[in-house]
This record gives structure tokens, C-alpha cells and sequence, in this order.
């Protein structure tokens, strides 16, 4: 006899699996096409996530995993697929997820009976599917949801050394299907008939398998200015999954491409495409660059500027104050044993991520929560007094009602590592702001440690109005709100 409590739970857990079956899936917002809409609310996404490999490392952990994003409200994090793989050593990673042992690696191809894969074992059969990694890939999404995650599902990425390439399934000497004898640079092209069509297939099924859900997008594929990937190639990609989601009764997903490091200006954009991410875009220049597209822009991957919380904390403060509406921070805190991200990694990880930072990530998104910012849109002239040296002041404002302002303290320093700082001094700020006439309540929050401050309302005849921080180290925010 089941016990009441686990018949509660079960209930429980089915009726949200319905909910996310039945719901209108993640999209952008229809009033706001910068920002996105799921489960009826307007939204941002915000996480500190691991390395990738959460459904293709089965020795990983998932739901302690997922727990621990939730515990911050964090609500966002990326997936691979299986066609790349990454080996032990790659990027100088430790105990990488993406990275795992080949018994643990679960691929959406099953292993046949020919041995001789470069990994040691058998090798792949690409015309057959892995059950196992399709329950496990469904597995992962739906317990997302039950904890209002969105999951980027990236199906490819480069080959950025020979030793990924040499483990691929894709690879000629790891399949047993006579495709994939080719330079890794041409993998992901339209150069080769019998590859592309193992790749589309791939597409379809899991396009398929996941179209119930709710809660993912897909990514075309991580990094494609890199390996010899062709924008012919990505546009084909694309119009596959706009074209199997075309099915009669299926549901529409947004599709991401994966744009630039840096900043960049989108020259030329895909119809299929709805969320532009950048990576290491720092300063957010890669917003103001492209805002005008009327699309979702984000910042899906950070990292390389060394292990202070403080540096991703405040690339991710910026990149939505500047108008974007996707931050994640490469978390290395996250491996196989170590799945609440408690993993103590060394200086040489080209990255950071702790408990901490996921705390103080949270409050960022708490934040964007209490802010109408559908109604927001980026602003230049709002803040009138002089910009301290060294530091950089971002705006949204929905004028006559709310104004968020924030102000940080980290700048780029060329040939150094890390190549990002944030200049610890404690600082004071006055803020002279242009604004119409009224009465305003100013909320203070210290991002670093979540603290708020709310100070006694002010009676503004319009004009400039004058206002003095309390003292703060490396970052502030400021939301601004006109009283009724």
C-alpha cells in the first residue's frame, strides 16, 4: 500500500508535469520582444550553471543539481547532446562534466557490437537510437520544470582540438556507418551528404522527443564562428526545427544562435531565430549593438576572468541592466560528487562559480522581479552627474514610473589575468537624476550581499533630482519608484 505521503508527492509532482505539458511553451514576451514569457509571467533568465554535461554524464547527479539552482532561484541552464564530447584536460577544466569517463558517456546512438572506438570501447551505431538517453534527456527536462527551469538544448558545438573530434561519435573510426571521414573543420557544413543526413536525423528525433515540454529553447550550436562551422549550415539547422515543429499539433519552441564572443552587430538575422546569445560579452556592448532586432539577447556563457565572485556577479548586473535577458555564468563548481556545487577547484579553472555567487545571482533576478521591466527600455540621459572614474552606470527605465540604476565598478584590463577586475574600494555615490515632477521611493540593494535599504520618500518638484548613496563596495543598485 502506497503510504498518503508519497500519494501526495506523486500527485503532486504529476500535476506539474501536466502543467508544463499543457502550458503555452517559454517564448518571448508579446509585449516586450526583449524579454521573455513563461507560465504566464514575464521573465529573465539568471544562473550560475555546470559545465554541459548534466544528461550525457550519467554518473551525474541531475536532481541535487537542479535542487541547488532552484534553491537561488536560478532558472536557467544548458544541455549537450552527444554528437561533442570533451576529454580530461581540455581548457584546463577539472573533473569536467562535459568531460566524462567513456562507461559514463551516454550518447543518443547506441554502442554496437564492432569494437575499435577511439574511447576504447565499442563503437557507435548512428542509424539506431540510445533508449537510455532519450529517458534520461526527458527525464532532465521534465524534473526542470517541475522546478521552473528553462533548458537550453544546444545541439552541436565545434571541435575546437583534434582531441574532440577524435571521440566523437560523428568521427568515421567511431561509428560503424562509414561517415564522418572528414577534417573536423567540415563536420558541421553542408560539405558531406551522409554526415548531414545522420545530423538532421538527430535534429528530428529530438525535436520530437521534446516537443511536449514547455520549458526548453533550442541552440543551434555553441561557438559556430569557431571550426569551420558555415552560416549556410546554421540557417539549415534552423529551418529544420522551425520546419519539424510545424507538424500539425506540435508545439513551437524558440530557436537561439549563438552569435559572437565579445560584441558583435548582427549583420544578418535568421527569421527562425529569436534569442541572439553572446558569450564574454563584457562590457554588454553586444545589447546597444543589436537592441534595435527586437529580439531576446543574451550572455549564455561567461568565464576565463579568473575566481572571484565578484567578477561574474557583475557581468551578469550589467548585461540585464544594459537590456538583455539571459545571463549564465560557467559554473565550475559543479562536477560528478560534487553536484550542490561545493567542488573546491583551483586557481588554473579558467572560471569561477560558488554557493555565494548562485546567492547573489538570485538576488539579481529577485530584483528584475519587482521591476515592471516589460514596460523598461534602456535610457541614456537619465542620470545627469558625473560618472565616477573607472566606473560604469547602467539605466532602464519605464519614465514617470520606475527607474532601476546600477552602477559597478569592473573593467577589462588587457594582457593580465584575470582580464576582468573590480576595483574593491569602498565608494560613495551622488546621483543627479533628470525626472518629471512627483513623489519617489528609493530602494536601495547591495548586489554582493543582498542587503536592501528603503528610504524615506521624496517630494521632487522636477528637474534635477539629487540623490547620496550610503557607502558600497564594487556595486549598487538603485529602482527608483514614482508613488501613486
Amino acid at each position: 500500500m502506497r503510504h498518503p505521503r508519497t500519494a501526495v508527492w506523486f500527485t503532486f509532482c504529476l500535476a506539474l508535469s501536466i502543467a508544463g505539458a499543457t502550458a503555452e511553451p517559454f517564448a518571448l514576451h508579446p509585449a516586450n520582444r526583449h524579454y521573455f514569457l513563461f507560465r504566464g509571467k514575464p521573465t529573465v533568465l539568471v544562473t550560475s550553471a555546470e559545465h554541459y554535461g548534466a544528461v550525457i554524464n550519467s554518473k551525474f547527479n541531475y536532481i541535487a543539481y537542479l535542487d541547488e539552482l532552484h534553491r537561488h532561484r536560478l532558472n536557467n541552464t544548458r544541455i549537450w547532446v552527444g554528437p561533442y564530447r570533451e576529454v580530461a584536460g581540455n581548457f584546463g577544466i577539472a573533473n569536467n562534466t562535459l568531460a566524462p569517463e567513456s562507461a559514463d558517456f551516454l550518447a543518443p546512438w547506441p554502442r554496437s557490437g564492432t569494437p575499435g572506438a577511439a574511447d576504447g570501447l565499442n563503437k557507435f551505431d548512428l542509424e539506431k537510437w540510445n533508449d537510455a538517453f532519450f529517458v534520461r534527456l526527458k527525464k532532465f527536462i521534465r524534473e526542470a520544470a517541475r522546478r521552473d527551469i528553462v533548458v537550453e538544448v544546444n545541439l552541436f558545438c565545434p571541435y575546437y582540438e583534434e582531441s574532440m573530434w577524435t571521440v566523437s561519435p560523428f568521427q568515421a573510426k567511431n561509428n560503424i556507418n562509414s561517415v564522418g571521414d572528414m577534417p573536423k573543420n567540415e563536420a558541421l557544413t553542408l560539405k558531406h551528404p551522409a554526415l548531414l543526413k545522420i545530423q538532421e536525423a538527430l535534429v528530428r528525433k529530438i525535436v520530437a522527443e521534446v516537443n511536449q515540454f514547455d520549458n526548453i529553447y533550442f541552440e543551434i550550436a555553441n561557438e559556430p564562428y569557431f571550426g569551420g562551422v558555415t552560416l549556410e549550415w546554421q540557417e539549415h539547422i534552423a529551418s529544420l526545427i522551425h520546419k519539424e515543429e510545424s507538424v500539425a499539433g506540435r508545439r513551437r519552441h524558440l530557436i537561439s544562435q549563438n552569435y559572437a564572443n565579445g560584441s558583435k552587430r548582427v549583420e544578418k538575422p535568421l527569421d527562425t531565430v529569436s534569442i541572439y546569445n553572446f558569450h564574454y560579452s563584457r562590457p554588454a556592448s553586444s545589447v546597444s549593438m543589436n537592441y534595435e532586432l527586437g529580439r531576446a539577447l543574451g550572455n549564455n556563457e561567461t568565464g576565463f576572468d579568473g575566481t572571484a565572485d565578484a567578477t561574474y556577479r557583475v557581468q551578469g548586473w550589467e548585461y540585464l541592466m544594459a537590456g538583455g535577458a539571459l545571463y549564465n555564468n560557467l559554473d565550475y563548481s559543479f562536477i560528478v560528487g560534487h553536484e550542490r556545487g561545493d567542488f573546491a577547484y583551483k586557481d588554473t579553472t579558467p572560471g569561477g562559480g560558488s554557493t555565494a555567487l548562485r546567492a547573489q545571482l538570485g538576488a539579481l533576478r529577485k530584483f528584475f522581479d519587482t521591476l515592471p521591466f516589460v514596460k523598461m527600455a534602456p535610457v541614456q540621459d537619465l542620470v545627469r552627474s558625473k560618472v565616477p572614474e573607472g566606473a560604469t552606470i547602467r539605466a532602464l527605465a519605464q519614465p514617470g514610473a520606475v527607474y532601476a540604476i546600477y552602477i559597478h565598478h569592473g573593467r577589462s584590463v588587457k594582457n593580465t589575468k584575470p582580464q576582468y577586475v573590480v576595483d574593491q574600494q569602498p565608494q560613495t555615490l551622488t546621483l543627479e537624476l533628470d525626472l518629471p515632477a512627483g513623489t519617489y521611493i528609493p530602494t536601495w540593494l547591495h548586489p554582493a550581499t543582498g542587503a536592501v535599504t528603503r528610504s524615506p520618500k521624496l517630494t521632487h518638484a522636477g528637474g534635477t533630482l539629487r540623490l547620496v548613496s550610503s557607502t558600497y563596495t564594487e556595486d549598487l543598485a538603485l529602482r527608483l519608484t514614482k508613488s501613486r
